[in-house]
């Protein structure tokens, strides 16, 4: 048996080493490694061997088996190197890879900051996970609302959480949910300073909302709040009007519409129509919602509302960018096909 471990061993190391090329390297393993291949027929014949001899035999054998897969290993990275080498030309170009670019949504995004920067609005930020306070009672939005029911809304389970519904920037404020509205950030904004407050507040808001051409479950909205005395609803009007026209061009018509929102009072609705552009057929779309901030917000706050006034408005950048450049339906910004997306590319591809 010792014999013909060495013999099949020999065998088998000057087969690895004859092997030209991975195809060869291949066969071999096949014909001796295989389930069937000769190696491990030989094995089998370690039922006859005597015990007295079994740990003699087993010590050549497990050492032959370590030198053949060294010399199989060794032999295939050989191979596999020199394949690679043969297929490398040095001179040959190198491979093109096409440039990034920010999303169109983003784009949009960008573009309606730098227009509000220059009327003079300050960013503002806050977290997405919200508490209700913030997302609903400092808003005005009582408990008995129909936006806080759990079916309109993605709430955190949290166990044993302290309904809590202290009005700052540290309380628990009952339960936790995604943000459905950037207002928070407004909340947030006039209770870290007194007025006048001038600010823009972008980011991502969550709500359960039926997907379609025009509205999804996850969107960025942008939200502005000005406050100080003196402020009017002359004041909101032509600074949206101003807005629109800059980012979306000249030709836009407006029209507003009386609307409720809880915090604000008067309230309305922004529609935009331009010539030869529709959204699932329709020539008016709803792009924003606006209104004077209401009383009962700012007393919240702690603001004297006999002092002063604000207005506060806020519009989803998704329902901007489909009129900014004409697409039919918002589900094409997250499809993430790249060829809808090149035709944003802000860079020029050489």
């Amino acid at each position: 048996m010792l014999d013909e471990i060495a013999s099949l061993k020999d065998q088998i190391l000057a087969a690895v080493t004859a092997a030209a090329d991975a195809d060869a390297l291949e066969a071999v393993r096949i014909k001796y490694l295989a389930r069937s291949g000769s190696w491990p027929q030989l094995l089998e014949k370690m039922a006859t061997v005597p015990k007295d001899q079994r740990p003699v035999v087993g010590k050549a054998a497990n050492e032959a088996k370590t030198a053949i897969t060294t010399a199989f290993d060794s032999r295939k990275a050989d191979l596999t190197a020199a394949a690679e080498s043969a297929d490398f030309d040095p001179t040959l170009p190198g491979r093109y890879e096409a440039p990034g670019s920010l999303h169109p949504v983003l784009q949009t995004r960008d573009r309606a900051i730098e227009i509000f920067r220059r009327l003079g609005f300050a960013l503002a930020d806050g977290p997405d996970i919200e508490n209700e306070v913030f997302n609903f009672d400092a808003l005005n939005t009582p408990l008995d609302h129909p936006a806080r029911n759990e079916q309109d809304t993605f709430y955190l389970k949290e166990d044993g959480l302290a309904p809590s519904r202290g009005l700052d920037n540290t309380s628990v404020g009952g339960r936790r949910l995604m943000r459905t509205q950037t207002s928070t950030v407004q909340i947030r904004a006039m209770l870290a300073q007194a007025p006048p407050i001038r600010i823009i507040a972008p980011g991502r808001c969550y709500r359960r909302d039926e997907i379609d051409a025009t509205h999804g479950m996850s969107f960025f909205q942008m939200e502005g709040l000005v406050v100080d005395e003196g402020v009017t609803l002359a004041d909101l009007k032509g600074t949206l009007e101003y807005f629109f026209r800059e980012l979306l061009g000249e030709d836009l018509k407006f029209r507003f519409r009386p609307h409720f929102f809880p915090f604000t009072e008067p309230s309305f609705e922004v529609d935009c129509s331009r010539t030869g552009s529709q959204v699932k057929g329709k020539e008016w779309l709803e792009i924003c919602g606006c209104g004077m901030v209401d009383p009962a917000v700012f007393e919240q706050i702690g603001y004297d509302p006999e002092k002063y006034t604000g207005y506060a408005f806020g519009f989803g950048i998704e329902r901007i960018a489909i009129m900014r450049h004409g697409i039919p339906d918002l589900r094409f910004f997250t499809e993430n096909d790249v060829r809808f997306l090149r035709q944003f590319s802000t860079r020029i591809d050489s």
